[in-house]
């Protein structure tokens, strides 16, 4: 493990256990639409892990709500569901488990280059980050939304702040891709994903697979 140059990880699902936070989040919020519309932006956020709210709730509102019959006149608008959002995740970010492993293994990387990369809300991420008293472990930034991970890899790894070899460490299937798209390994963590059919992703994909991030503390020794 000690070879990287540069740890990359995200944020939902590896640092902090808060899919559930932002699963919820969709659904409940867009229940005034209908049960429906809300069932189906929640399978959509599930099958597309890694992509932002706003490419979410874009596909909402111009596609989802077009198939179903409105069950209330009173519905918030794209933005104001934007809004909404980021009230109701903020105090779920700010509550959720963080891994019980990242100071020790900020120890015993010591000297490494550590960033985020998030599909969340990147201004959201740093504050919580800050308040949590976690954004000092990552050196070389915290990065997520509106921008895409492919966007932000390409930007850091041009401009040299994440040297390579690097590794990424992620939850989804979109992690998976982007790293594989700029050639740098990928570790899977099942402990907080929410992909359904991770393990046949994984199997099929030969991608390597931790549980938890505390997996890892025996290789920095």
């Amino acid at each position: 493990m000690k070879h990287y140059e540069t740890f990359i990880f995200d944020c939902d699902g590896v640092v902090l256990n808060s899919n559930g936070v932002k699963s919820q989040a969709f659904y409940e919020l867009t229940l005034p639409y209908s049960g429906a519309a809300a069932k189906e932006l929640l399978r959509y956020h599930l099958d597309n892990g890694g992509i932002s709210r706003y490419e979410k709730f874009s596909y909402f509102t111009n596609y989802i709500v077009k198939k179903y019959e409105q069950e209330s006149d009173m519905v918030p608008d794209q933005a104001q569901l934007i809004d909404l959002y980021a009230e109701t995740v903020r105090a779920g970010l700010l509550s959720c488990e963080i891994s019980p492993a990242l100071s020790m293994l900020r120890e015993r990387l010591a000297g490494k280059a550590w960033a985020v990369v998030s599909g969340g809300d990147q201004d959201e991420l740093r504050q919580v980050f800050r308040h949590r008293n976690i954004s000092g472990f990552f050196n070389k930034g915290i990065f997520g939304s509106p921008e895409n991970k492919y966007e932000i890899f390409e930007r850091e790894l041009d401009s040299g702040n994440f040297k390579r070899p690097a590794v990424f460490f992620g939850d989804s299937k979109l992690d998976h891709e982007v790293a594989t798209s700029f050639d740098i390994d990928f570790i899977f963590f099942s402990g907080w994903s929410d992909l359904h059919n991770w393990s046949e992703y994984c199997l099929r994909n030969k991608i390597r697979v931790q549980e938890h991030l505390s997996d890892l503390i025996a290789e920095t020794m």
